[in-house]
């Protein structure tokens, strides 16, 4: 059956692909089959992240990874946990895929997709932390529905937290950093943590902010 517009889900992205260098075309043609997998729209069929990764170990859901190189650095740096991406930006899930290769990152796996829809693939209570880096801040008004952190997408994003897990956003655009902190202070399930960093590492977009002059906002919260 063909989806309605009715239907259709409210995108939280833009779909882009972008050329690709030689490196991460191979990294991509060699590494997809292995580190990667597919989210089709509407297929809840459970993913089982102990199959995917080959073991039994905390899991970090990174959504909206860009290049991948935040998440390469904190996977390299935390061997005790598995790091799952969600991407949709071609160049950006290649470029992960060669960091695997070049930093031999067992614990990553990379999803290519609707992060909402991977959500729905994962069994509640089942990550230890959700990181939300940076998010498309959708500016404009009649955009703000396309938003990450609304309140539906908050219970979802909750519910897949083990007791104890922690979502972290962070933002550079003070307007959707209120917003942000507006939806998550209201969730009666979450409390708010100290708002820092927290190991971080600083990323492009960061960097890119700061240099317009924009604050970095760090937003942290646990399901107790």
């Amino acid at each position: 059956m063909t989806e309605t517009a009715e239907h259709r889900p409210i995108r939280t992205f833009h779909p882009r692909r972008g050329r690709m260098s030689a490196r991460h075309a191979d990294a991509h043609t060699e590494l997809w089959p292995a580190f990667g997998i597919t989210v089709e729209d509407g297929d809840r069929t459970p993913l089982d992240l102990e199959a995917l990764f080959g073991r039994s170990a905390p899991v970090v859901l990174e959504i909206g990874f860009g290049m991948g190189d935040t998440l390469a650095t904190m996977a390299a740096a935390d061997p005790g946990r598995d790091y799952l991406g969600v991407e949709v930006h071609t160049p950006g899930i290649a470029n992960l895929l060669a960091h695997i290769n070049d930093q031999n990152l067992s614990n990553v796996r990379v999803a290519r997709g609707d992060a909402m829809e991977l959500l729905h693939k994962i069994a509640p209570a089942s990550l230890d932390a959700i990181n939300v880096f940076f998010p498309d801040p959708w500016p404009k008004a009649r955009h703000h529905k396309r938003r990450l952190i609304r309140p539906g997408n908050v219970v979802l994003l909750r519910e897949r937290l083990r007791p104890g897990g922690i979502l972290h956003c962070a933002t550079d655009w003070p307007h959707y950093a209120a917003a942000m902190a507006e939806t998550l202070d209201a969730d009666p399930a979450l409390r708010r943590m100290s708002d820092d960093r927290a190991g971080r590492p600083e990323t492009k977009f960061e960097r890119r902010g700061t240099a317009a002059g924009r604050p970095i906002t760090d937003l942290r919260y646990t399901r107790p």
